[in-house]
Order: C-alpha cells, then structure tokens, then sequence
C-alpha cells in the first residue's frame, strides 16, 4: 500500500491517487501500462474519429489488449462524448463504448484490470446505466460545479473535475484549479479527481488539501520516457515551453490549448486557412489530423500541440516508474511537515 490510500485508491483498486489523462486521439497503450505499473491509473486513449468506424474500434481494441498485456494492474480508457449540432451524440462514441464493453465481456482477465471507463466533453447520459451495469467505475469529466452536481445526481463513480490551464480539451466555463476544485469537492459526495496544472507531489497536495481524492496529469505523462510512441519532437517543444507560449483556441468539441504555432493561429483567426465557409465536419477531421501529425510526425510548427499550461514547468523527461511512487511520497512528506508545523505552533 502507498502513503497516500483513500476511497478513490480503494474503489478503483491502486496504490497511489495518480491518474495519467486521457490523450487522445493519440497512441497510448505503453504509457498507459507504465503508469499502471507504477501503482497509478494509466489511461488507453480513443484513436480519432477515422471515416471507418469500424476499422477504429479495431485499433481501440488493438491498444486495450496491448496495455493489458504490459501490466498486470489496473488501467483505464477515455472516450470523449461528441454531439453534432442538434445535440445528438456522435457515432464514434457508441462504438467505442460498445468497443470497451464487448472486450470486457469477451475477456474476463481483461474485465478484471480494464475497470475504469472516463468520460468527458458532453454529458454521458444513457451511457451511465450501461457502463454501470457492465461492472466498471465510471468517471466523467467536468468543468463547472453545475456539471458536477448534474453527474454525481445521474451515477458516475468519480467526477474530474478540469480546470482552464489543463492542455487538450480544456472546460468551456474557463474556471481555473483552485476556484473549480474546492467548490465542486463541497457539492458532491463521490471521489474527485483535480486536473490541470499538477506535475508533482506539490500539486497532489494541494489537491487533497482541498478535497479533492487524487490527480489526474496529462502533460506531465507526454515528457516521460515511457512515452515512446509519440515522436521526440513534440516532447521537445513542450520542454522547450515558456510561460505564455501556450494558447486556448476552438478545438473539436470546445477550447483547446496547446502551444501557440501556425497552426493554432489559424484557428484564432478566421479558420482552417480559408476565406469562405468551412464545412465543420471537414474542420473537425483536419484539427484531428492535425493533432495526430504533430504527435506521429513531429510536426511541430503546422500541427497542433496540445498541452497545458503546466509545459512551461516542466524541463525534463521522467522515469514513470520512479516518478509516480516517489510523487505520492513527496506529497504525504510535504503533508506531514505542514502537519508538524501547525502541531508545534
């Protein structure tokens, strides 16, 4: 067991309180099995949204049974709840959920580490009975205590609750950490995850000290060695960060932020390089593949770098392994010193 165990640690069955984001649509599997063996939650991300649905539930597949396969530990997948215009939930995030399930049902050792399915961007509705009734721990991410409130009321497990300075998909409310945090923790009564802006044993504190039962850290992951599917230019450019080279501009299904390049520009300014109208599936399919360029490719300068404010922090590569244990033992240390002082005061 860790220095740090709680309820969060106990339901979804870990050592430490260390969630590794949802990075999608990006490859995962390796990170997500390093995180998990290190005694965190690593997350398998959804692969995009491909023309071929079908041929990208079979990658999904493909990435779960590759993590499963790497640990023998808990680990956890993320899908992004898309809706169109009217409201209506996007195809990709049926299939994707159906992708999880039948793999579980298929597998019953997979079923015993595959025990978390994230959610996030829109309300996850009439999937929350289905992922419940299939066994599994369901966390959603939110962006607002009325978001919050609304989740916990409907039956998800864990609510993560997102601050603005978080890279990717960042919450449309644009709350920071410390205002959003404290206030959803009050507002619920299920476990809840911090994200945005932790990289350390520090920001595990401050966390819990609010509240909130873990983090969850995304860009943090990214500059690791484990990360070695993602090309080392992108690595690279968020060391290379310095506060103020990251920007939130309109990504797929809301802000995004990322680092500012030509790129991002495009989408501050008038759109996807035209004049003229531009077809919002045909958008959404270029800033997707976009994103995909940036991490396979290394395309650095025309594709779009997702990460959080936190990149300008962070200036070298860490050893999963070693990183995630000793960043729950900075955190209990730095609560058991404050701890020490209050008591001799």
């Amino acid at each position: 067991m860790g220095p740090i165990s709680n309820r969060y640690t106990d339901l979804v069955g870990i050592e430490h309180p260390i969630v590794q984001e949802g990075l999608g649509p990006f490859r995962t599997p390796k990170l997500a099995a390093a995180v998990s063996a290190a005694g965190g939650l690593g997350t398998v991300s959804m692969p995009g949204m491909p023309v071929d649905l079908d041929a990208g539930a079979r990658t999904f597949r493909e990435h779960i049974e590759e993590c499963a396969a790497l640990t023998d530990r808990p680990f956890a997948v993320n899908i992004p709840v898309g809706v169109d215009g009217k409201g209506e939930v996007l195809p990709f995030t049926d299939v994707y959920v159906r992708t999880v399930l039948a793999a579980r049902e298929a597998d019953a050792g997979l079923a015993a580490q595959l025990r978390v399915l994230t959610t996030s961007a829109g309300f996850p509705g009439a999937y929350i009975p289905r992922i419940k009734d299939a066994g599994m721990v369901h966390q959603h991410k939110v962006g607002s205590t009325r978001q919050a409130v609304r989740s916990a009321e409907a039956g998800v497990d864990v609510v993560i609750a997102a601050g603005f300075e978080m890279g990717g998909h960042a919450p449309s409310k644009a709350v920071h950490t410390f205002v959003l945090v404290p206030s959803v923790t009050e507002a619920v009564d299920v476990p809840v995850l911090l994200t945005g802006g932790a990289r350390d044993g520090r920001g595990l504190a401050a966390a819990l000290a609010m509240g909130a039962d873990g983090v969850a850290m995304g860009t943090r992951f990214i500059t690791s060695h484990q990360n070695s599917d993602w090309h080392p230019a992108y690595l690279q450019a968020l060391l290379d960060a310095q506060e103020g080279d990251d920007v939130a501009f309109d990504g797929v299904y809301g802000p995004c932020r990322g680092l500012r390049n030509p790129a991002s520009e495009q989408l501050l300014g008038r759109g996807h390089g035209s004049d003229g109208e531009v077809d919002a599936v045909e958008l959404t399919r270029w800033k997707i593949e976009s994103m995909q360029r940036a991490q396979t490719d290394g395309d650095v300068r025309d594709g779009l770098v997702l990460t959080g404010q936190v990149a300008s922090a962070i200036t070298d590569l860490v050893d999963v392994a070693e990183f995630v244990p000793a960043m729950a033992e900075e955190a209990a240390a730095v609560l058991r010193d404050l701890a020490a002082r209050l008591g001799s005061a």
